[in-house]
């Protein structure tokens, strides 16, 4: 059975006094169940965050890694340099990495397998743009980004792989996708993973949802068939909200 998941992705926000103040709140809250709870801290606290979180019951994330193993990559972070501060776990692929950094879908792909061939765990973001959801070339977007990344991996491969889906229209801009429009993409995704694999794999794929998640919405949300959980922004931030938002699962 997939696994209902909250991420938080803290992006470029916190130093180290608020990162140990917004983890000691998050653990103050309690248990949170069978519900996977992780938190995306910036790369230069995350030994911190995972000292601070464990025995919690949250897992700690990174937001990105390079596709080498090691090299001349001045300003980089590869999966063993993670994997050695207790991290298990990659985000990949996200909007704003594609957008700001020219990540496309052959650098993520290295990056994946990367992830993978260091036994890490990797979110995989993904999803269209404002002109591709009116031009209606959103499900092509969408598929092309899942199929060039990841359906070159071996079937085994995906025990590792959980899904975030992504309308970069939705995200930081107040709007958010409809119920329903998240769960037909959802839907359309897993039919793809469906398509490619087989039925079972598909059911065990957790798919998220990351288009401003609040706690106002995050429970009609996640109400829908097809919709694991969120990959939440700005919401993770406040540990009252993400608290909510975990809960609203």
């Amino acid at each position: 059975m997939r696994s209902k998941i909250v991420a938080g992705n803290w992006k470029m926000n916190n130093d180290q006094a608020e990162t140990s103040t917004l983890i000691d709140a998050l653990k103050a809250q309690g248990d949170f169940g069978t519900t996977r709870v992780i938190i995306a801290p910036s790369f230069v606290h995350l030994a911190q965050a995972v000292t601070l979180a464990a025995d919690s019951g949250i897992e700690v994330a990174a937001q990105n890694m390079h596709e080498a193993t090691s090299g001349a990559y001045t300003g980089e972070v590869s999966p063993a340099m993670l994997s050695s501060v207790g991290i298990q776990t990659v985000i990949l692929g996200h909007s704003e990495r594609r957008a700001y950094f020219g990540e496309n879908d052959a650098t993520l792909a290295k990056k994946v397998t990367n992830a993978l061939d260091h036994d890490m765990d990797v979110v995989f973001c993904f999803g269209e743009e404002l002109e591709d959801r009116k031009s209606d070339n959103h499900f092509n977007v969408v598929k092309s980004q899942i199929a060039n990344a990841l359906f070159a991996l071996p079937a085994a491969s995906w025990s590792k792989i959980v899904l975030a889906y992504e309308p970069v229209w939705a995200i930081g801009t107040g709007e958010t996708a409809s119920p329903e429009q998240a769960q037909e993409m959802h839907a359309f995704i897993r039919g793809l993973v469906q398509d490619q694999y087989d039925a079972a794999l598909a059911d065990d794929v957790s798919i998220l949802y990351g288009g401003s998640v609040k706690p106002g919405n995050a429970q009609e949300i996640f109400s829908k068939q097809d919709v694991d959980g969120g990959l939440i922004g700005g919401a993770a931030l406040s540990a009252a909200d993400f608290t909510t938002i975990i809960k609203s699962i």
